[in-house]
């Protein structure tokens, strides 16, 4: 029996900078608290299983973002930084794919599944995983390693993070990916 291990799945890590930290900046509270501990224990196990690991890194136009590049937020959790052999891909929107070169380097890799983690469940992770649906990659999004932050909706009533993060990964799952946690995750991996 063949384990998802087999197809060499890439792990997309997105946006897991120090901005995000501040939860003030984005809303107020975050769900999730642990995600990036997850997002930890995924790297660990791409690294340790020599399968291909790519750093998404969100470069904001707005100089007051603490993910402009002139920030420390812009700087990837400690956590997660990436090693000098790992690819990191800097994108100025909310998809991985749009100003960038992903789609050609999965392509030129003959990268045919993608595990996607990081933050924020609503915005770019969302997004990223629309688009890799729809270029027709296999995707698996991990529930766990993925948050979000309060919202304030149109009529100014504010929206929790548990419910943002729920109803965005129900939008997602059987659509645009598998929507799975890293338990489940690591059981496909290892057949």
């Amino acid at each position: 029996m063949s384990s998802l291990k087999d197809k060499r799945p890439t792990l997309l890590l997105i946006d897991i900078q120090k901005g995000f930290l501040q939860e003030e900046v984005w809303g107020g509270q975050r769900n999730n608290k642990d995600a990036e501990i997850i997002c930890q224990k995924l790297l660990n196990y791409w690294r340790e299983n020599a399968l291909p690991i790519i750093h998404i890194q969100h470069a904001s136009t707005n100089p007051q973002s603490p993910l402009h590049p002139s920030q420390k937020g812009f700087e990837f959790q400690n956590s997660v930084k990436p090693h000098a052999d790992e690819m990191v891909i800097t994108k100025n929107v909310n998809s991985a794919f749009i100003g960038t070169d992903l789609k050609d380097v999965l392509d030129d890799q003959n990268v045919s599944t993608l595990i996607i983690i990081g933050l924020t469940t609503d915005h770019c992770v969302s997004t990223t995983t629309r688009m890799a649906g729809n270029y027709g990659y296999e995707v698996f999004l991990i529930s766990d390693a993925t948050a979000t932050f309060d919202k304030k909706g149109q009529k100014g009533n504010m929206f929790a993070a548990d419910l943002i993060h729920e109803t965005a990964l129900a939008s997602l799952n059987e659509e645009f990916a598998n929507v799975l946690k890293s338990d489940e995750l690591f059981d496909k991996l290892d057949g």
